[in-house]
């Protein structure tokens, strides 16, 4: 179904703008805007965002001046999946079971826990530009914080108790905790990774910089995915759940020291802030505002 809908998709305007092909730019902004005005904002945005680079010759990625962004952007490429959220959606039906399930009621709620990952998605996409990137990664790290707690205490608490025996009412609180983290997960670092990443990057190195983001996160994903089913069969699903808290304090302090917030910052603003600035001569342009 995906590689049928596949010509459906157009390329950004952007990108045709780049190329030369205006028209086609403007003709797939109209299918994606709303209004005439918001079709004239973005080839506006487009075309100073052009005009910024236009003169600027390709600069190396890997430089001590990039070394900042670069490393803000491994950070929460490399915390999205120590939380754990793929590990744990990869093997919901094995955790529900862990704690207790039929194999049915195990599958069953692991779609619950998708459901939960939609619904959540949707409002982290509705509140990312009214509260900002770092205040949603603060509720997220917060929800982190309690649901994976909560997950490893009910874990320890039945893996230790006298007769070892998961029940139904410990995969209850199993698929509550779930909810929680799946939800804390979307709201935060789901709906912010990506435009956080967009946005750290100065125009001249953001392709580079999206796709290392892109590559630390699925190289991740693998590490954690591949990992999270040794580790609980050796050490129980209550040391794994353990392992994404401790990650998780870790971070809540980078948001907190760390993070520099996005939301309406103006690119030169941003890049002086970053120290990623490039010092304009009288014939090249000055960074495109970001709105």
């Amino acid at each position: 179904v995906f590689v049928l809908m596949l010509p459906t998709v157009p390329e950004t305007p952007r990108w045709l703008a780049a190329i030369g092909r205006w028209d086609d730019a403007t003709a797939t902004s109209k299918r994606l805007c709303a209004t005439q005005a918001d079709v004239d904002f973005q080839m506006s945005e487009i075309r100073e965002s052009l005009a910024a680079t236009a003169n600027m010759t390709k600069v190396p990625f890997f430089t001590r001046g990039h070394r900042k962004v670069i490393l803000l952007a491994v950070a929460i490429a490399v915390f999205n999946q120590l939380s754990g959220i793929n590990a744990v959606l990869y093997y919901a039906p094995r955790v529900m079971q862990e704690a207790g399930a039929s194999t049915n009621a195990a599958f069953l709620m692991s779609v619950g826990v998708g459901a939960m990952n939609l619904v959540a998605t949707m409002v982290g996409l509705s509140l990312i530009d009214r509260l900002g990137r770092r205040k949603l990664m603060i509720v997220g790290s917060i929800g982190y914080l309690m649901s994976l707690g909560f997950l490893a205490a009910v874990m320890f608490y039945y893996e230790n108790a006298r007769d070892g025996e998961f029940t139904s009412t410990s995969s209850i609180l199993v698929l509550i905790g779930l909810m929680g983290f799946i939800a804390a997960h979307a709201v935060g670092q789901g709906s912010v990774i990506w435009v956080f990443l967009s946005e750290i990057f100065p125009n001249r190195i953001r392709g580079q910089g999206q796709s290392l983001g892109s590559l630390t996160h699925w190289v991740f994903a693998a590490i954690t995915s591949f990992a999270f089913p040794p580790i609980i069969g050796a050490l129980g699903a209550g040391a794994a759940f353990s392992i994404f808290f401790l990650a998780m304090v870790g971070q809540l302090i980078w948001v907190l020291k760390v993070m520099p917030e996005t939301k309406g910052v103006p690119l030169e603003e941003m890049e002086a802030k970053l120290g990623v600035a490039l010092d304009h001569g009288p014939d090249q342009p000055t960074a495109v505002r970001a709105h």
